[in-house]
């Protein structure tokens, strides 16, 4: 596969300065190589793995997001402070703790539906550290199968998402080979 001959050496690499155009294009092709190994993750059976993945590839996808909205997000912040923070916190590090509201942001400057993917995101996230939970107390799934659903319904829209953005950013042959292989994976 591809993406596991340039994922090793790609996330090596240390990110480009997200105040430049390489940043978004490099996000995206972080968001595609952790896809893939996430739907590696899951061929193998390993499920929280994946999920981990999953949040990863979701996170790196946002942070692209952010970088390439990032005008619009400063126009309609509500503050100097924001925009500031904004510049120097959110774009560059993308907090997860912050990732709620960021989507928030995002839905208001015209990327709908992005924060329910969020959710289930930072879902896969706490599944990663605990598993599957019969209770639902540290985890909202009780199954390794509920999941891994989630796993593949996050990375489909991901991919989704990503082919969305492609006329808006510098793509790469890189880009589009990573793409085209986690389009083979998920079947579309």
């Amino acid at each position: 596969m591809y993406l596991f001959v340039v994922s090793t050496e790609f996330l090596e690499r240390p990110l480009p300065k997200p105040t430049g155009e390489g940043y978004i294009t490099a996000r995206l092709l972080e968001a595609l190589v952790e896809t893939g190994l996430a739907l590696e993750f899951l061929r193998r059976g390993l499920v929280r793995n994946a999920a981990g993945k999953a949040f990863q590839a979701w996170r790196a996808y946002m942070a692209a997001l952010m970088r390439l909205e990032l005008e619009k997000l400063k126009a309609a912040a509500k503050s100097e402070e924001e925009r500031r923070w904004l510049e120097s916190t959110a774009v560059p590090r993308l907090p997860t703790t912050k990732m709620k509201r960021l989507s928030q942001m995002l839905e208001e400057v015209g990327h709908a539906g992005v924060l329910p993917y969020t959710a289930v995101a930072l879902d896969l996230h706490d599944y990663q550290y605990h598993g599957p939970d019969p209770d639902a107390a540290l985890s909202k799934y009780t199954s390794r199968e509920e999941a891994a659903r989630d796993v593949v319904a996050l990375l489909r829209e991901l991919a989704r998402r990503v082919e969305a953005v492609r006329a808006r950013v510098k793509w790469t042959g890189e880009l589009e080979r990573a793409l085209a292989e986690v389009r083979g994976v998920l079947g579309g």
